[in-house]
């Protein structure tokens, strides 16, 4: 039997407070496009991914429709990059990004993620070859992004990619610093990637996944604020992390209801719906708004990473209810660009590089879209890549750095990207040297609990 509250309160979930579904990304193996000529891999390469994604958007249109819930995003992620295009004899890992961008454009995707390596433990020259041609690859394309993962709770942190990866960020950056170093803003460094993360730039097609897959981004932070602020003024940790979990239940079952509907559409499986509450510069859709409503006068005052840790953990306890599918990152983002309270916190100085440093060691995704000064050197930048990465392995978790060091812009200035990206001021970073343990290389030894076998 229909139950009206349940209808009226989805409705009120999807009008009033931005309910939607993030993305629907097509996962797809590029594995069978290997070949010794580079022009032959760039025609497999456009051929197939435009044969499997050509009815994406016009189906997901569709479906947005028929049941009124937001489809933000169409995206594409496919096989690392790196593997597919060392199988030429000259590859031009350039034309490769640039075939993927045309065939994202094409079928009509806003981003295709998969110019990607996996350097945990070291490099082949398919990897070395994709790490340097990065920068021009972003710089020369518009929907492409790009992520390596550096390091990995089994292998360590692999010193020799922190480096060479920080001068890529800086690199990215001053290429592309006519559009406030956009290219740094499409580009992650990962610590124990996923391999069915739906959310950019980080997506890519693992190599143990399907032929195609569907995977679903869901959002919600608004959803999330608004049900805790119809609790009672008393209600403790207890009952706020419960309805947490309910509410993350009934957004979890709505993306996948979405997800499976579009997979069949595609013919093609549903692969696995990522809970991760991913806000927007929008007013009310903000995990940080989240945080007040729990009772801190802003993001940044002291409890916020325990506010964000019992979120994080409610999320994934209600959406494993409603789901035996879940992957990707799940959990809670808090980028700083693309977060309304985060980007108030930040610019009144509430939010420090530290603080936010501190909290993804209990969040999803890491130390996100976080603009620094164009002045902060390389090994400032590896410092910081390096200290994320240690986080990530010690804690046997999922985290990044996608951070833009805005080249002719310092403290107090800000970048203006628009859309999801949204904006975002110009933080300080720590100033003291890193050079000199940054430029030791070699490999941080993975922990003693990474002996589990």
């Amino acid at each position: 039997m229909i139950n009206q509250d349940n209808i009226l309160e989805t409705i009120n979930m999807i009008k009033l407070h931005n309910l939607d579904i993030r993305t629907t990304t097509m996962a797809i193996s590029l594995r069978d496009c290997a070949a010794e000529n580079c022009d032959d891999v760039c025609d497999k390469i456009y051929t197939k991914i435009t044969k499997y994604a050509k009815n994406l958007v016009e189906y997901a249109n569709e479906l947005e429709n028929d049941y009124s819930i937001p489809i933000i995003n169409k995206r594409i992620s496919v096989t690392p990059v790196s593997i597919i295009a060392e199988s030429c004899k000259n590859p031009d890992y350039v034309k490769v990004a640039k075939t993927l961008d045309k065939a994202a454009l094409d079928v009509g995707v806003n981003f295709v993620g998969g110019f990607s390596a996996l350097v945990e433990k070291g490099f082949t020259k398919g990897d070395e070859m994709l790490m340097e041609s990065i920068p021009e690859a972003l710089a020369s394309t518009e929907r492409l992004c790009s992520s390596v993962n550096l390091a990995s709770s089994k292998a360590g942190i692999n010193m020799d990619a922190v480096l060479r990866m920080a001068e890529t960020v800086k690199k990215a950056a001053e290429l592309t610093k006519d559009r406030d170093c956009i290219g740094a803003a499409k580009l992650v460094c990962f610590c124990n990637s996923a391999g069915d993360n739906p959310f950019m730039a980080g997506a890519f097609c693992g190599y143990g996944e399907p032929e195609c897959a569907l995977n679903v981004g869901v959002s919600g932070p608004g959803v999330v604020r608004a049900a805790i602020e119809d609790l009672p003024a008393n209600a403790d940790m207890s009952m706020l992390a419960n309805k947490i979990k309910q509410i993350a239940y009934k957004i979890t079952t709505t993306g996948e209801l979405v997800g499976r509907k579009l997979a069949k559409r595609l013919e093609i499986p549903f692969g696995v719906i990522d809970l991760s509450l991913a806000p927007t510069p929008a007013e009310g859709d903000s995990v940080a708004g989240i945080f007040q409503a729990m009772g801190l006068e802003h993001a940044g005052a002291h409890g916020t990473t325990a506010a964000l840790a019992m979120l994080n953990d409610a999320v994934k306890k209600g959406g494993i209810m409603a789901s035996s599918h879940v992957g990707g990152l799940s959990g809670a983002f808090i980028p700083v660009s693309e977060d309304a309270g985060m980007i108030d916190a930040a610019t009144k100085g509430y939010l420090t590089f530290d603080k936010l440093e501190a909290m993804t060691s209990v969040c999803s995704v890491g130390l996100d879209m976080i603009a620094i000064p164009g002045d902060t050197p390389v090994d400032t930048i590896a410092g910081i890549i390096a200290d994320e990465m240690a986080i990530g392995m010690i804690n046997k978790k999922t985290t990044a750095v996608r951070v833009i060091p805005v080249i002719g812009k310092t403290v107090g200035d800000k970048i203006y990207y628009g859309g999801l990206l949204g904006e975002a001021p110009v933080i300080p970073v720590n100033t003291l040297s890193s050079t000199k343990f940054v430029r030791r290389g070699g490999r941080i030894p993975a922990p003693i609990h990474s002996l589990n076998n």
